[in-house]
């Protein structure tokens, strides 16, 4: 199951030896990736060892995604130039709720270009916790057709996280070469092999990834 986990660690009380002590766990583990702030991206790209698998993971316009494009794709360009492998970008909800998908694309678009030309991979959070059924699904479908790479449940900071429903939910929709990452709340192996069972093919979770080996 560990191939399936991303460790993440995104407090702003952490210090630099909370970030050095989680890469060390996410990597001796054998996490498939690590999640850490923007700020210490080019830390974890020094300290990995050349010879690691493990992937260092960031995120942008995190954790309520209204920053303006141009900043959202600013974050993401550094990012890449510090060493991500892959960024979790949070969709701007409230400018989807408002119904301004013509704007919401392209920046989701833009962003996956500047990811694909640098060989990173994007995720795009659409924060299931405010949506309805129908809303996610149609993000589900934006984040699609402006070529991300995969859909994920949420940043933590909404009421509710990932759930079962919500995947299989988002599952039905998009295509087999778009991912699902489930993330928020997702604290035991049992729940985490639910939600893959549903179609999840990544887990977020800050709960130590010893706990979900198999």
């Amino acid at each position: 199951m560990l191939n399936f986990i991303e460790y993440t660690l995104l407090k702003p009380e952490a210090t630099q030896l909370d970030y050095e002590a989680h890469i060390e766990t996410g990597l001796l583990s054998g996490a498939f990736g690590i999640c850490i702030p923007p700020y210490w991206v080019k830390m974890a790209h020094r300290n990995l060892p050349k010879s690691a698998s493990t992937k260092i993971v960031t995120v942008a316009g995190f954790p309520f995604g209204y920053q303006k494009t141009n900043v959202k794709l600013a974050d993401v360009a550094q990012s890449i130039e510090d060493g991500a492998n892959e960024i979790d970008i949070v969709m701007n909800v409230s400018a989807f709720r408002t119904g301004m998908h013509i704007w919401v694309k392209p920046e989701l678009a833009q962003a996956a270009e500047l990811c694909h030309v640098s060989g990173v991979l994007l995720k795009v959070i659409i924060e299931t916790g405010y949506l309805s059924k129908e809303e996610i699904v149609t993000a589900s479908k934006i984040c699609m057709d402006s070529g991300a790479d995969f859909v994920k449940t949420s940043t933590g900071y909404a009421p509710n996280g990932a759930s079962v429903e919500n995947i299989k939910l988002i599952k039905s929709v998009v295509s087999n070469y778009c991912g699902i990452k489930a993330s928020g709340g997702i604290k035991t192996r049992k729940f985490a092999s639910e939600l893959i069972e549903a179609g999840a093919d990544r887990i977020g979770t800050s709960t130590n990834p010893a706990e979900f080996r198999s």
